[in-house]
């Protein structure tokens, strides 16, 4: 899954220990999730998206477009 989220952590300045402290996950999992290792819980998902209020839409992207999804 395609995601922004060191985007986002960076123009805050923050290290991905610093988010992790901040959503109470490991480094290693912030780093997976950036990289596209591991897709985040529906939990975890929507504590970003609060986090850094925007839509979940907005920071994570499975790839789907609106029609394949429809079909």
């Amino acid at each position: 899954m395609n995601n922004i989220l060191r985007i986002l952590r960076t123009e805050r300045g923050w290290s991905q220990a610093e988010l992790a402290d901040r959503l109470d996950v490991s480094r290693q999992s912030v780093n997976a999730i950036e990289t596209g290792k591991y897709d985040p819980s529906l939990p975890l998902a929507f504590a970003i998206a609060r986090l850094f209020e925007r839509g979940i839409e907005e920071i994570f992207d499975d790839g789907l477009s609106v029609s394949k999804a429809a079909e």
